[in-house]
């Protein structure tokens, strides 16, 4: 009794795959493979995720990333308290770094707001 084989996808449209009980997708974005979890037992819903990603690959856009906005007072304070609880020797060059880049930041925004 030989087996049914499901009937491959097409060239280029990625892949369902199984590990465990869960569903995973593959797809590739400029030739680069990208995994995902669907985090579903239910084929339907990787089928449909797969979908998705690639309609925002096709779009342009980076599949399942979202991106939050993020000021650059609280990126400098988390590098700086990073550099300062693993002691890094080089604190102070980082320090200086992010003053001048604050200076930097600061002239950007007056010149927007037209104080320049």
């Amino acid at each position: 009794m030989e087996e049914e084989k499901k009937p491959r996808r097409p060239r280029g449209t990625g892949s369902i795959y199984q590990r465990g009980n869960i569903f995973w997708i593959k797809y590739y974005r400029n030739g680069k493979p990208y995994c995902e979890s669907t985090g579903s037992t239910k084929e339907t819903r990787a089928r449909d995720l797969l979908k998705k990603r690639e309609g925002e690959i096709s779009k342009g856009e980076l599949p399942g990333i979202c991106f939050d906005k993020i000021r650059f007072d609280e990126l400098a304070q988390d590098f700086l308290t990073d550099y300062r609880i693993n002691k890094k020797r080089t604190f102070d060059k980082a320090q200086c770094c992010v003053d001048h880049l604050k200076d930097s930041f600061d002239e950007r925004d007056e010149h927007a707001q037209g104080i320049l």
